[in-house]
């Protein structure tokens, strides 16, 4: 769990500084950063939107999360638990293009390569499976660190 908050923003930094570099196709002038962090009107929760150039720099990828063979638990990819602090399991749901809004899950236990989750997250769900580090990064500003 410490690992996260160590390497995060060493990660973060790296992939995130060289999405505002900008590229060749970028008009020039000033740029939006390559990540946003917008609250979330009525809630006391954000989100984080990113450029599509930082999107594409970033790898994001998702899978859908499907139902558990003969149960009412949820198979996600356990690459797409995200750990803060306080060892609170975590993991980044897309709301919208580009926009991705961190949703509590709790785990019932982990077999092989999938987690399954006992609550937090509903079947057909898109869960970042690559990305969520750096995600979790912009949303506490260390991005440039």
């Amino acid at each position: 769990m410490r690992t996260l908050a160590v390497l995060a923003p060493l990660v973060v930094g790296g992939l995130l500084q060289a999405c505002s570099l900008g590229s060749a196709e970028a008009p020039t002038g000033a740029s939006a950063p390559p990540a946003e962090v917008v609250q979330i009107e009525g809630t006391d929760r954000s989100k984080v939107m990113l450029t599509e150039d930082a999107e594409r720099r970033l790898g994001i990828k998702t899978v859908t999360a499907r139902p558990a063979t003969g149960s009412s638990l949820i198979v996600i990819p356990a690459a797409a638990l995200i750990y803060d602090n306080e060892g609170q399991t975590w993991v980044y749901t897309t709301i919208e293009p580009r926009a991705f809004f961190r949703q509590a899950v709790n785990v019932a236990r982990i077999e092989g390569d999938d987690a399954i989750l006992q609550s937090g997250l509903a079947s057909g769900a898109l869960v970042v499976t690559v990305g969520g580090a750096e995600l979790l990064g912009s949303e506490y500003g260390v991005e440039g660190e």
